[in-house]
């Protein structure tokens, strides 16, 4: 994945925003799915691919499982949550690996804003 982001942004003007929001525990692409495993959280917003995904995964792992959810039933075991979900699943690799191929950092600096008027 990191190589295919790599792909697309390397030499190009690039900006991402990611929605934390009815984060389901299964992939898009499936036909079936199921409750969300957390809460909302909001919006991301950075000009570094691998330091928005860190921030994402990373606040996801402080959520509170939804209960009813797949990650409701597994909140004992430890671990973070996507692995919870989907054993054998290691989404630090990969922005490890990103930060290598020198996508980006996986340290950030956030900057929360709530409640701004419309």
């Amino acid at each position: 994945m990191a190589e295919y982001c790599l792909a697309v942004v390397q030499g190009r003007p690039n900006y991402h925003i990611s929605m934390l929001r009815e984060v389901s525990p299964y992939c898009d692409c499936h036909s079936e799915n199921d409750l969300a495993i957390i809460p909302d959280v909001g919006m991301f917003c950075s000009s570094d691919p691998v330091a928005i995904d860190t921030a994402c995964a990373e606040i996801a792992n402080e959520q509170t499982p939804i209960p009813g959810s797949i990650l409701y039933e597994n909140r004992d075991l430890a671990g973070d949550i996507f692995a919870k979900v989907h054993s054998g699943t290691n989404w630090r690799q990969c922005v490890v690996h990103a930060e290598k191929l020198g996508l980006g950092k996986t340290e950030y600096d956030l900057v929360r804003m709530e409640n701004l008027p419309l």
